[in-house]
C-alpha cells in the first residue's frame, strides 16, 4: 500500500469512530491509534480518565524528537442535514468528507503514517476532549505524564502553511441573582434580568485594549444569554457568557479585572474555559529551520503568524518548554462546518512534510 492509500484509509478509518464531544467516547480510537502506533516500534501508554474517556502517550526512541500533538473527538454535526454520510469518508474529486476530517483526523492519520514510514525518536500525543476545554491535556499536564520532546507540531487545520501560533480562550460566566414572584407583583420579587442590565449595555459596547503585532487584538464576545423560566415570572436567575481571545502580553487576571470593572456589584463571574495563548518566535532555531522545510515542500511563500481557534498547546507548550508549530492538512474555514472536509493533496503531503520533520528533529 502506498502512503498516499495508506493515509486516506486511515483517515477513514479514524472517521468511522463517532467520537462527537459530548460525550467523546474516544477511548476505542485511542486504543485502534495505539495499535498503529505500536507497529512503528513506539511505546504506548493508554490513560483511561474516565470510563470510554481516554488519552494516549506514545514514544519511540532513546532521545527526545519530534512529539505530534492531535485529539480525536470532534464537534457535534449542528441542525443542518448533511449531503454525505458524517462517518464514512465519502471522497469526490479530492475532497474526504467526515464530521472531523479536517479537525482533526486527517493531521493524526498523517502523522501516523508518517511515524510509521520513518525511524528517528519521535513521540505521540493524543487526547480526549479538546473541544470542549483541552481536557485530555489538561490532566496530562496535571499528572506530569507527558514525554520529553524537542519541539512539538499540533496537526490543526492550517492548508499545511506552518503558523506560530493562536490566541488564548478566556470563557467568563456572569451570573445575576434575583427574588422570583408573579409576572403580575412584579414589586414583590427582585428582577434578575435588570440587575444585569447595566453590565450588558457596559460589555455590549467593549472590547480590550490590548494587540499583538503578529496575533492583532484580543478581543470580546458576548456568547448567550438566559434567564427566567415563564413570561409570566419574575426571573430569579440571569446568566451571561462572554469568550475573551487574548494575545501575547496581556495575562487572564488582568483582562478579567477589566471585564469585572464593567460589572455590576450584584453580577458574579466565574471561569468556565482559561487557555493562554501560544506563541513560538519565528526565528527560534528549530522553528526557523522547520518553516524553511514546509515552505520548500509546498506551494506557500510564507507562515502563517497566528490562527484565532485554540489548541491543546495552550496547556502543553508551558508544561513542555517547547517550540510549538501548528500544521496540519484541514484548511482553516472547515473545521465545525456542515459536509466538513480534508482535500486528499494536503493530505498525503502532510504525510511528507511530517516524515521529513521527524528525521531533522532527531
Amino acid at each position: 500500500m502506498t502512503q498516499s492509500d495508506a493515509v486516506i484509509a486511515l483517515t477513514r478509518q479514524l472517521l468511522a469512530f463517532d467520537t462527537i464531544n459530548p460525550p467523546g467516547q474516544e477511548a476505542a480510537c485511542v486504543r485502534f491509534c495505539a495499535r498503529a502506533l505500536e507497529t512503528a516500534g513506539f511505546t504506548c501508554q493508554v490513560i483511561d480518565h474516565l470510563p470510554e474517556r481516554s488519552s494516549l502517550i506514545a514514544v519511540r526512541g532513546a532521545t527526545p524528537g519530534l512529539c505530534f500533538s492531535g485529539h480525536l473527538d470532534t464537534v457535534p454535526l449542528g441542525q443542518m442535514a448533511w449531503s454525505c454520510a458524517p462517518f464514512d469518508g465519502e471522497i469526490t474529486d479530492d475532497r474526504l468528507y467526515g464530521r472531523g476530517s479536517s479537525d482533526m483526523k486527517g493531521g493524526v492519520a498523517a502523522f501516523i503514517v508518517a511515524a510509521q514510514a520513518t525511524t528517528a525518536s519521535a513521540s505521540v500525543i493524543l487526547t480526549c476532549g479538546e473541544e470542549t476545554g483541552c481536557d485530555g491535556a489538561r490532566w496530562l499536564t496535571e499528572n506530569s505524564a507527558l514525554p520529553p520532546a524537542r519541539a512539538m507540531v499540533v496537526g490543526e487545520s492550517t492548508d499545511n502553511q506552518p503558523v506560530a501560533g493562536h490566541k488564548g480562550a478566556l470563557w467568563l460566566e456572569l451570573t445575576s441573582q434575583g427574588v422570583t414572584a408573579h409576572g403580575a407583583t412584579p414589586d414583590l420579587g427582585r428582577n434578575a434580568i435588570t440587575a444585569m442590565a447595566p453590565t450588558l449595555a457596559r460589555l455590549a459596547g467593549w472590547q480590550p485594549d490590548y494587540a499583538h503585532a503578529d496575533m492583532g487584538r484580543a478581543t470580546c464576545n458576548l456568547g448567550t444569554l438566559s434567564a427566567g423560566i415563564n413570561t409570566n415570572s419574575v426571573p430569579d436567575h440571569c446568566r451571561l457568557t462572554v469568550d475573551l481571545r487574548s494575545v501575547v502580553g496581556v495575562s487572564h487576571e488582568a483582562l478579567t479585572a477589566e471585564l469585572r470593572a464593567l460589572c455590576g456589584a450584584e453580577v458574579s463571574i466565574k471561569p468556565i474555559i482559561d487557555l493562554p495563548p501560544v506563541w513560538t518566535d519565528p526565528s527560534e532555531r528549530w522553528f526557523r529551520d522547520a518553516c524553511q522545510t514546509v515552505i520548500g515542500m509546498t506551494d506557500h511563500n510564507t507562515l502563517r503568524s497566528s490562527v484565532n481557534y485554540f489548541t491543546d498547546a495552550s496547556l502543553l507548550q508551558p508544561a513542555m518548554g517547547v517550540p510549538v508549530m501548528i500544521l496540519g492538512p484541514g484548511q482553516v474555514d472547515q473545521p465545525h462546518v456542515t459536509d466538513e472536509y480534508v482535500r486528499i493533496p494536503r493530505l498525503v503531503e502532510a504525510v511528507a512534510l511530517y516524515s521529513s520533520l521527524i528525521e531533522a528533529s532527531a
